[in-house]
C-alpha cells in the first residue's frame, strides 16, 4: 500500500477531529477530481512502520475521534489488504475510535467485503461533478451516501443501507454554508494539488 499524505486535526472528513490517511490508487478517475496524482497506485510513498506510527501517535490523543481513509480509493485492489490489516489493528488498539472510509465503489458491490466489520461509517459512490453541492454533509455530490455500516450489517437485509446522517444535518464548525468555499480552501492538502473533490467520494 502506498499513500500521499497523513493529515491531522481534520474536521472536514467525518465526525469530530480526525486523522486522515490519503492512499494512492484509484480507477474511478472522476471528472472534477482535484487530485489526479493520487490515481496511480505506484505514486506517493510506501506505507511503512513510520507512517503507521504517525497515525497511532494521533489516535493516542484523547481529542482525536478516529481515522478516515480516503485518497485515491482505499478499496482499490492495491490498497484493500493493507487497509484491512491497518483497520483491524486500529480496532484492537483503539476500540473507542471510529473508522470512516470514502470510496468510489457502491455499497451494493462491497457490502460483503470482510473489512466492513471494522468500518463505522462509509461514504460510497463516485463524485459526480454535475451533482456537486458544497452544502452537503460529509460528501461532495448528492448521489453519494453516508452509511452507518454497523447498523446496516445488523439488519436482515444488508443490501439496504442505513444512513449515518441526512444531506443537511447540523453542519459542524468549518462547514457553515456561508463559509463553505473558504472552509474547503483551508483543507486543501499540499501535495501538488487539492483534496476538496477527490475522485473517490471525498466531499467537495
Amino acid at each position: 500500500m502506498r499513500y500521499h499524505n497523513i493529515t491531522k486535526d481534520d474536521m472536514l472528513n467525518g465526525d469530530g477531529l480526525r486523522v486522515v490517511l490519503w492512499v494512492a490508487g484509484c480507477e474511478h478517475c472522476c471528472e472534477g477530481c482535484q487530485n489526479p496524482m493520487t490515481w496511480d497506485p505506484n505514486g506517493g510513498l510506501l506505507f511503512d512502520e513510520s507512517a503507521k506510527q504517525e497515525i497511532f501517535d494521533q489516535l493516542d490523543q484523547p481529542y482525536i475521534n478516529g481515522i478516515t481513509f480516503s485518497g485515491g480509493d482505499p478499496l482499490h485492489c492495491a490498497n484493500r489488504e493493507g487497509v484491512k490489516q491497518l483497520m483491524q489493528e486500529i480496532k484492537e488498539k483503539y476500540p473507542d475510535k471510529t473508522i470512516w472510509l470514502y470510496t468510489g465503489d457502491s455499497w451494493e458491490n462491497i457490502k460483503n467485503y470482510p473489512m466492513m466489520k471494522y468500518i463505522d461509517v462509509l461514504v460510497d459512490g463516485e463524485f459526480k461533478l454535475a451533482l456537486r453541492d458544497i452544502t452537503l454533509l460529509w460528501k461532495g455530490s448528492s448521489n453519494q451516501r453516508v452509511i452507518d455500516v454497523q447498523a446496516t450489517l445488523s439488519q436482515e437485509d444488508i443490501s439496504i443501507p442505513v444512513l449515518h446522517c441526512g444531506d443537511h444535518d447540523d453542519i459542524p464548525m468549518g462547514r457553515e454554508t456561508s463559509r463553505a468555499p473558504k472552509a474547503v480552501d483551508e483543507n486543501i492538502i499540499q501535495f501538488n494539488g487539492g483534496m476538496d473533490t477527490a475522485c473517490c467520494g471525498c466531499q467537495a
